[in-house]
C-alpha cells in the first residue's frame, strides 16, 4: 500500500504557548473540539445521502472527542500559510530589520491546498510582503481570515471520485494531516471519501471508517510517529519510536503501548512493542497500521471487518496517549478479545501454524468468528501472511439477527439479540454427522466465563466452558467455548442491529479485503473443534450405521455465500 499522503504546511503563525509546555502542564485538558468542513470541491450528495453521511461523521466526531482531550487554545482556530508557496525569497541577513520575512511575492501563488482540498482564505492567517530589508513598509498579500471559533482540530471532509479512487477501485477512503502547531500536534486534516463507494455502506461502516481516518490524521501515522512527544520529559521530542525487533517485526516502542500490550497478552516481556504491519512496506519503511495477526479487530488494523467486530482497543488508545498531544480516557477502551492472555509469541507465523492457539484455524471449514457474534469461514488474506481465522460470512451469518433464522431449524438454531455462535453438529435426524459447524443458539450468562444455552425446543442447559454438551431430542453435541463468552461486557450486538453486512475494508487508505471464495464443504479445522471430535463421533453414530452425512439430506448445513471480489463492492449473489 502506498500512503504518500503527508502534506506539511509551514507557517509563521505564533501560538500562545511555549514549545516546552506539555499536555499535562498547567492547563486542565478538555475534550478536543473537532470542527468539520465540507469543501466546495466535494461532489454534491442527495438530501438523504448527505444526511446519512452527516450522521455518521457526527457520531465519529463525538466518539473521538469523548476519548481525546487537549489543551484548548484561546481564540479561533486559524491555519498558517506556507511561506514556501507565497514567497519568492526571504530576507536572510540576520542584521536587517526584516530578517526571515518575505521580500518578494510569488506571482503564481493562488491558494493553500491539502489533498486536493482548497483551504478557504477565511481559515487562514494573512501574509505580508516587506519589499525593503530594513524598512517597516509592508504590502498585504492576503488579509487575515476570521478562523473557526471553538475549534482544536479542523476536519475537511472531501467527498469526491478522486484520481486515487479511480486508480484503486477498492479504495473507500483515505486521509492525511495538513498542518501542525509548534508542539507537533495536528491542527487540520483531510478525510477523502470516494464518492461512488458510499452507496450500500451502512451507518456503522461510515462511522467506523471516519473514526479510523481521524486517528490517522490526529497522530497514528507513519509521517507523525517521528514527531511524537514525551509527556514525561516536558514534552521533549521522543525521537524515533519505531524499531525492528530481532525477528524483523517493526514495532512501536513507547511506554504506554508496551504496558497495554503486556496486559493484553499477559506477558512480562520488557520490549513487547506494538507490532506494525509488514505487508507492502519497503525495507526500512514503516506502516501506519497494527499487525493484523497480533491486533486483529483493532480500529487501527490494516483490515477493518464488519463494524460489530471492530474495537477501539486499549493498545491504540495507549498509542494516542504516547503522542504527547492528548490525554486519553483509557477507561473507555473496548475489549480486544483477539489474542487475550495468549502470551508473547501470539500472532507469530510459527504460532499460528502450530495449532497452539484457538484464535487461529487451519483448512477452509465453517465455524464461528472469535467474538461468537457471527458464523464464520476459515480464511486468510495477504495481511495474515498465511495464517487463517474464522471471518464472518457475507450473508445471514449474524446470530443476533432474528431474521436470519429458519422456520424449521433442523439443527436447533435460534437467532436473536442474545444468540451467539457455537461449534455444533446437532441434528434432529439420525445421521452420521461428525463435522462441526458454526450454529446459533441463545445464551445466558451465569457468571464470568459461565453460561447456559438454549436450543430450539429445549430447556436452558449449562454449558461448561471448554467442554461439550448434548441436548435432549438431538443427535450430536455443542462445544462450549472457553474464555470467549460472558467475560467481556462490551462485546454485544449493535443496539440498532439493522442493515446489511458491510464489506471489509483496508485503510490509511481504506481498501477492500482480498477476494474470498466459498470452498467445498468439509470439516472445519482448528484446535477448538478438533479437541472434541472423538466424543462427538460416538454420539453421532447412534442409530446411523446405514446412513452417511453426505447422503442424509436432512443433515444439511445452512451455508451462506462468502464475500465476493470486493473491487466492485456489490452484494454477493444469494446462496
Amino acid at each position: 500500500l502506498s500512503f504518500a499522503l503527508y502534506i506539511l504546511c509551514f507557517g509563521l503563525v505564533m501560538f500562545p504557548f511555549s514549545l516546552q509546555k506539555c499536555i499535562f502542564d498547567e492547563v486542565q485538558p478538555e475534550p478536543i473540539r473537532i470542527r468539520t468542513w465540507v469543501p466546495a470541491e466535494s461532489a454534491g450528495l442527495s438530501g438523504a445521502e448527505g444526511e446519512r453521511l452527516q450522521a455518521a461523521v457526527e457520531e465519529a466526531v463525538r466518539t473521538v472527542s469523548s476519548l481525546l482531550s487537549v489543551n484548548r487554545r484561546p481564540g479561533p482556530l486559524l491555519l498558517s500559510r506556507d511561506v514556501n508557496k507565497y514567497c519568492k525569497f526571504l530576507w536572510k541577513n540576520s542584521s536587517t530589520a526584516n530578517y526571515n520575512r518575505c521580500g518578494r511575492a510569488n506571482k503564481n501563488y493562488r491558494a493553500e491546498t491539502c489533498l486536493d482540498v482548497t483551504i478557504p482564505d477565511d481559515h487562514l492567517a494573512g501574509c505580508d510582503i516587506y519589499p525593503d530589508a530594513d524598512s517597516p513598509r509592508r504590502t498585504e498579500l492576503r488579509p487575515e481570515g476570521a478562523g473557526l471559533p471553538r475549534g482544536d482540530f479542523l476536519l475537511y471532509l472531501h467527498v469526491r471520485a478522486t484520481d486515487k479512487c479511480r486508480a484503486e477501485p477498492g479504495v473507500l477512503a483515505y486521509a492525511a494531516h495538513c498542518q501542525t502547531d509548534p508542539s507537533g500536534r495536528p491542527l487540520a486534516g483531510v478525510v477523502v471519501i470516494c464518492r461512488d463507494k458510499l452507496t450500500g455502506a451502512t451507518h456503522s461502516r461510515r462511522a467506523t471508517t471516519v473514526i479510523h481516518e481521524l486517528f490517522h490524521a490526529l497522530g497514528f501515522s507513519k509521517e507523525l510517529f517521528p514527531t511524537w512527544r514525551d509527556f514525561g520529559a516536558r514534552c521533549s521530542p521522543r525521537g524515533r519510536v519505531t524499531h525492528s525487533d530481532g525477528r524483523g517485526q517493526t514495532r512501536v516502542y513507547t511506554p504506554s503501548v508496551i504496558a497495554a500490550l503486556q496486559r493484553h497478552l499477559a506477558s512480562t516481556h520488557p520490549e513487547l512493542g506494538g507490532p506494525l504491519e509488514n505487508l507492502d512496506v519497503p525495507p526500512g519503511g514503516v506502516s501506519s497500521h497494527w499487525e493484523s495477526r497480533v491486533l486483529q479487530g483493532s480500529i487501527m488494523a490494516a483490515v477493518l471487518g464488519d463494524p460489530t467486530t471492530v474495537r477501539i482497543d486499549p493498545v491504540t488508545l495507549a498509542a494516542m496517549q504516547d503522542t504527547g498531544w492528548y490525554t486519553v480516557d483509557l477507561s473507555r477502551a473496548q475489549s480486544l478479545v483477539w489474542g487475550g492472555d495468549e502470551g508473547t509469541m501470539f500472532g507469530s507465523l510459527s504460532a499460528c501454524h502450530n495449532k497452539s492457539s484457538s484464535f487461529f484455524c487451519t483448512g477452509s471449514g465453517f465455524g464461528c468468528h472469535y467474538l461468537h457474534l457471527h458464523k464464520g469461514e476459515c480464511q486468510t488474506d495477504p495481511h495474515l501472511e498465511g495464517c487463517r481465522l474464522y471471518k464472518p460470512l457475507k450473508n445471514g451469518s449474524e446470530c443476533w439477527k432474528e431474521e436470519n433464522g429458519d422456520k424449521e431449524p433442523l439443527s436447533g438454531e435460534l437467532f436473536g439479540f442474545h444468540s451467539r455462535c457455537f461449534f455444533s453438529n446437532l441434528t434432529r435426524q439420525v445421521c452420521l454427522c461428525v463435522h462441526m459447524y458454526g450454529r446459533c443458539y441463545r445464551h445466558r450468562c451465569t457468571g464470568p466465563n459461565g453460561y447456559r444455552i438454549q436450543v430450539s425446543g429445549s430447556d436452558w442447559v449449562d454449558c461448561p466452558a471448554g467442554g461439550a454438551i448434548q441436548i435432549k431430542g438431538y443427535q450430536g453435541s455443542v462445544l462450549c467455548p472457553d474464555r470467549r463468552l460472558c467475560l467481556y461486557a462490551d462485546v454485544t450486538p449493535p443496539a440498532d442491529a439493522v442493515g446489511a453486512s458491510p464489506t471489509p475494508t483496508t485503510s490509511e487508505t481504506l481498501t477492500s479485503a482480498q477476494n474470498w471464495t466459498r470452498p467445498p464443504l468439509g470439516p472445519p479445522a482448528g484446535p477448538a473443534a478438533a479437541s472434541a471430535l472423538g466424543a462427538m463421533a460416538a454420539v453421532c453414530l447412534l442409530g446411523a450405521a446405514a446412513v452417511s452425512c453426505r447422503k442424509c439430506v436432512l443433515c444439511r448445513v445452512r451455508v451462506h455465500s462468502a464475500p465476493e471480489d470486493h473491487t466492485d463492492l456489490q452484494p454477493a449473489p444469494p446462496p
